[in-house]
């Protein structure tokens, strides 16, 4: 690494390459910031290069665009800058070191494979072979089987590397050494030691924790680098809002062009609330502003100024405090508005038709829910937004002796976060347009 890729390996990336070259498989957790990506690339390149023949190395990761703009741009980056002539090996752009693989003479060769096509896994056959499982958190179990059988030819490595998710998958087996896998040999790298080597400043993780809570799932993930504790009574799992903005950078970031606009406005005037404005379109947030210290007129210039862009948009305005005030404002001025009050009783049921809820609060918070279920019909885009990521995974549900479901109050989510949920509250007042009746849209001239 040192010499030929001219790389300066922090402690424990050292210490995650010694270790795949005596125990052969090895999967790491730790933080977001440790240089997964740069150790995963020096893999590769230092695997296809210290055998002369018959070497294959397979590179997967949970979304197809991790490989795409991470890693083997990574790889590409260290191959062009490498000093391949102290190992007498040719790796010239656009002829061996290929935009999207490398091939060498003496079939060798790297590659991507999407993480849900099991078959490509299992048909790589070679004598020297190497999977790259990079943001193996949620790469699927039969593609995980499909690389164990290229372990019996004898001269084969594993590298699984990834953030933490959730209590659940093979790479969280693997990481726990559940029974049946204690083959892998597992690393921790914890946020001491990725501060101590210069990948992660000590501000950061403060700046982290103050947003989104010690205790909170996306803080044990991302900055301490540990499984967080999924509990059944979290309204919104963070793996399915990390899913959603994975679909938001796939799209993107737009919706239907022939889709009207939908804006969920959740305002606030004083102290460290903002007035949140999200805009749907389609099954996409296509964005969520946060604008601070906005009176009652100056918000309802703000939505009335957006909804005039669009003559089929409508806005959904929370009315609870100076909402009131915004809603009458636009309502005067004959701007498509609605009213959203979530104290208010509803009669709306889950998508089962089973469960009702307390509160149309409640109700809000199932709605994204259900919207954010990976398994569901029409999963939602959303845009990367860390403040986002925290509010929507932070409140609690339980069932209300009356069997209704019942989320925490918003009080109690702000005290424990430390924070109103503004940016989330606006998704949920977009998304209940879709929950409402059907929208009916009147041309301006007809006012």
């Amino acid at each position: 690494m040192r010499e030929v890729l001219k790389a300066d390996p922090t402690a424990y990336q050292e210490k995650i390459l010694r270790a795949l070259v005596e125990h052969r498989r090895v999967a790491v957790h730790g933080p977001h910031g440790l240089g997964k990506t740069a150790l995963a690339s020096w893999f590769v390149l230092w695997f296809m290069t210290v055998h002369t023949r018959d070497v294959k190395v397979v590179t997967t990761a949970s979304a197809w665009r991790q490989l795409m703009y991470y890693l083997w741009p990574e790889i590409r980056k260290w191959g062009q800058s490498a000093n391949w002539s102290l190992i007498d090996v040719q790796m010239r752009d656009g002829q061996e070191l290929l935009e999207r693989s490398i091939r060498l003479p003496n079939s060798r060769e790297a590659f991507p494979v999407a993480s849900d096509n099991a078959a490509s896994i299992e048909g790589a056959h070679a004598a020297h072979i190497a999977y790259v499982f990079d943001e193996s958190k949620t790469i699927p179990v039969p593609t995980w089987d499909a690389a164990e059988g290229a372990f019996s030819t004898g001269d084969a490595y594993a590298l699984a590397i990834s953030t933490p998710g959730e209590q659940s998958g093979r790479f969280y087996d693997i990481c726990t050494r559940r029974v049946g896998l204690g083959h892998w040999h597992v690393i921790h790298v914890t946020l001491e030691e990725a501060i101590e080597a210069g990948r992660i400043s000590q501000e950061w993780a403060d700046l982290m924790r103050a947003q989104w809570g010690e205790t909170s799932d996306v803080y044990k993930q991302r900055v301490l680098g540990e499984f967080a504790d999924s509990t059944e009574r979290q309204v919104i799992p963070l793996s399915w809002v990390e899913a959603a903005i994975e679909r938001w950078h796939m799209c993107g970031g737009k919706g239907p062009e022939d889709a009207p606009g939908i804006y969920g406005v959740d305002p606030a005037y004083t102290g460290a609330d903002k007035t949140a404005v999200a805009v749907l379109r389609g099954n996409v947030v296509e964005q969520i502003e946060a604008l601070p210290h906005r009176d009652t007129m100056e918000t309802a210039g703000y939505v009335r100024f957006q909804l005039l862009r669009d003559e089929r948009s409508r806005a959904y305005i929370d009315i609870i405090g100076i909402g009131a005030g915004v809603f009458d404002r636009l309502d005067e001025q004959k701007s498509r508005v609605s009213t959203v009050d979530a104290r208010r009783k509803t009669n709306k049921r889950d998508f089962t038709g089973l469960y009702k809820f307390k509160n149309l609060r409640s109700f809000l918070w199932w709605n994204g829910r259900e919207r954010l279920d990976p398994n569901g019909e029409n999963p939602i885009a959303l845009p990367p937004d860390d403040e986002l990521i925290g509010e929507l995974t932070a409140p609690t549900f339980e069932y209300h002796s009356s069997g209704d479901i019942l989320v925490e109050k918003k009080e109690d989510v702000a005290a424990r976060i430390g924070r109103s949920t503004d940016r989330a509250d606006a998704v949920l007042l977009a998304l209940y347009a879709d929950s409402s009746p059907p929208l009916q849209f009147y041309d301006p001239l007809e006012w």
